[in-house]
């Protein structure tokens, strides 16, 4: 099979993306597998530190490998990494790709930290993807009631190309998540479909420029449709969502409670979510893929 990056740089060649969908339990990992198989694409499924926790670093990649063992091209990332004891930790036990967080840490911090958890997961796997995250967008894949505090959401505060070019240099990165109008979770007024996360589309052609690595967008939950093609087509390579696949899940299960209320075997209720996290991610694929 091929390599993450090999992937990678042939949806870049067809100005397309690869979508990256966060996981809490089978259902999630059940739905994904399966949007995938059907439309035969690449997918990568993140897992964070609480969600690594939950659901098991080496339980997660035995549910990889059993995958791939199928011909299915499914890559683990460990996503939101804020330390090089858990990088050290997913290196170990055999994710694909870990994504180094130090975006809450000041410019010069970050880069020595990324450089150094960048090191260590090559020292383990030299073939592991490693991505770094430069400008700050909040940390809660959840429904909000305000913007988070501190979140680079204003053109003077996001992620600058001249910086985004050093950074990428010296830490050695194979992708970089920049700030360019995204943000980690949905305000309560998304979630009611009322406005749409914007990009700044000219940022971003900016950093790939400057930067020439591939780029990944965080946050995604939410964004306007208009604007992942512009991101995708000016070199946004991988996708991140999360809340929307959360939101999905509580979804599904209300429903499945509302309609079986008297119910109590999991398996009966939990296909009602699979369904709901399947028709985000089909919706999300179509549209990464060029398919919509």
């Amino acid at each position: 099979m091929k390599t993450l990056k090999e992937y990678l740089r042939e949806a870049e060649a067809k100005k397309t993306a690869i979508g990256h969908f966060n996981i809490s339990d089978l259902a999630g990992f059940k739905a994904i597998a399966e949007v995938a198989k059907e439309m035969n694409l690449p997918v990568i499924i993140g897992l964070s530190e609480g969600e690594r926790e939950f659901v098991g670093v080496k339980e997660a990649v035995a549910l990889i490998l059993a995958l791939r063992a199928e011909g299915l091209p499914i890559f683990l990332n460990a996503d939101h990494t804020h330390s090089l004891e858990k990088t050290e930790e997913a290196a170990r036990a055999g994710f694909d790709a870990v994504l180094f967080d130090g975006s809450k840490l000041p410019f010069e911090e970050n880069l020595a930290e990324t450089k150094k958890a960048a090191e260590l997961a090559r020292s383990i796997n030299p073939e592991i993807f490693v991505e770094g995250e430069l400008g700050y967008i909040g940390s809660a894949s959840a429904i909000l009631k305000e913007t988070p505090e501190g979140a680079a959401l204003s053109p003077e505060s996001f992620t600058k190309p001249e910086e985004a070019a050093r950074f990428v240099k010296e830490t050695g990165v194979d992708a970089l998540a920049p700030a360019v109008g995204n943000m980690h979770g949905l305000l309560e007024s998304m979630v009611r479909g009322e406005v749409k996360k914007r990009l700044d589309i000219g940022r971003i052609a900016e950093i790939k420029q400057a930067c020439g690595t591939f780029l990944v967008l965080h946050g995604g939950s939410g964004t306007a449709d208009e604007d992942f093609i512009s991101a995708i087509g000016m070199g946004i390579n991988i996708v991140h969502i999360n809340t929307e696949i959360r939101l999905a899940w509580r979804r599904g299960i209300e429903a499945a409670l509302k309609a079986k209320p008297d119910e109590v075997a999991p398996y009966k209720l939990l296909p009602d979510a699979v369904s709901a996290i399947k028709s985000v991610v089909q919706n999300l694929l179509e549209l990464f893929s060029g398919r919509k």
